[in-house]
């Protein structure tokens, strides 16, 4: 006889968790609240539908946070794994300039979630939807529309807070903690961040990116490109900083970040080209001679003194490494993804509940963090093959 299994929350690590499943072993329900499947899986698409990212699997795992977390998950459902079982279920991927990957040229985030699906029906796996998650009965079976579901293992895909639009509110992180569950309360991560920045300035620039730069915070570096906002900065140049800027506001309510406005010059370069430059202008230098926007150069004319602005070493030095003061995140519903969750403390290696045998958890529901670049994606997809390879050769 088939042993039950039932996954509680219809986003891609409950899919591929679904796929990997052995339905010759078990019956596998998965069970959705909201009428479809996938919301916040096409609400990413819509901004550019990084699967993954092509990079090689150790400089994957170092992009995670804790990186020794997801390294088992990773290594056994890696980048390359995933870009040959989608081209399995006809979607096949390319790797765009950037190294992100996408689905081939004129393939919608819509064909894509619906090839998967169309896989899972394929395979026998039963998705109910309007179908919620409460708690739990006196013996721990899973409570959905207010009914004790009998399983003989339990997996929860609820995902992660941010974009309630999608359904993901995270409102299952008290039931979780009343449970007894250890949880840490949700951050936003992947968001803008704000600065105060001078009137006149904003008035000037808001909305102008800055592009081929370099951000640092803490020692960690994030090359790319960020927007200047009303709020503040945005961008993948300060998205992939997210746990050392929450950090710092953690720790002292503000955050320094430093802005290489030319990572392709040394300082050394830079001080000689604007020392041996043939404009006599510091303004003309800076855009005719190293290529700085207006609002770059507005930058270093709004936070320099007139002298400093004028004396060569200072200039390049800022030009290298401008800072800026960050004062707080954007709201969490503003954010691309969140931190915080499942305390993972409370998961064995396996992702099992240490306090409720036989129940996992996978996906963004952890406490984990990646920059945006397909890397959300990639790691809620590992987890779930990691859980359903488990479940095979152990369940």
């Amino acid at each position: 006889m088939k042993k039950q299994i039932a996954i509680i929350g219809g986003g891609p690590s409950a899919f591929l968790l679904a796929a990997f499943l052995d339905t010759k072993k078990f019956d596998v329900t998965l069970y959705e609240k909201n009428k479809t499947a996938g919301r916040k899986f096409l609400v990413a698409g819509k901004g550019g539908f990084n699967l993954t990212h092509s990079e090689s699997i150790d400089q994957l795992i170092n992009k995670y946070t804790p990186s020794d977390f997801l390294e088992k998950a990773l290594t056994n459902f890696s980048n390359t794994d995933f870009r040959e079982w989608l081209e399995n279920i006809r979607i096949p991927t390319y790797i765009g300039s950037s190294k992100r990957v996408y689905p081939k040229e004129g393939i919608k985030p819509i064909e894509v979630l619906n090839a998967i699906l169309n896989y899972l029906k394929a395979k026998g796996i039963t998705i109910k939807y309007e179908h919620t998650f409460s708690g739990w009965d006196d013996t721990n079976n899973p409570i959905i529309n207010d009914i004790a579901i009998q399983a003989d293992f339990t997996v929860f895909s609820l995902g992660g807070a941010s974009w309630k639009v999608t359904g993901s509110q995270g409102d299952w992180l008290e039931t979780f903690s009343k449970k007894g569950v250890k949880t840490k309360p949700f951050k936003p991560s992947n968001c803008a961040y704000q600065i105060d920045w001078d009137t006149s300035f904003i008035k000037n620039h808001e909305g102008t990116p800055l592009k081929n730069i370099a951000i640092t915070c803490d020692g960690s570096t994030q090359k790319g490109e960020a927007v200047i906002t009303k709020f503040g900065l945005e961008g993948n140049a300060i998205y992939g900083l997210s746990p050392q800027i929450r950090a710092q506001l953690t720790a002292a309510k503000k955050a320094t970040v430093y802005v290489d406005f030319k990572p392709t010059f040394t300082f050394k370069v830079l001080n000689s080209k604007i020392k041996l430059s043939k404009h006599k202008n510091t303004t003309q230098i800076l855009k005719k001679e190293i290529k700085l926007s207006a609002a770059q150069i507005d930058l270093l004319k709004t936070n320099l003194s007139k002298e400093d602005y004028l004396n060569t070493a200072i200039l390049a030095e800022n030009i290298k490494q401008f800072p800026l003061q960050i004062t707080n995140t954007a709201t969490i519903d503003e954010a691309i993804s969140t931190v915080g969750g499942i305390d993972l403390t409370a998961t064995t290696t396996n992702l099992e509940l240490t306090n409720l045998p036989n129940q996992f958890c996978i996906g963004e529901m952890l406490d984990w963090d990646a920059p945006t670049g397909g890397y959300l994606l990639q790691g809620c997809v590992s987890t779930g093959v990691y859980v359903g390879n488990y479940l095979n050769d152990n369940g």
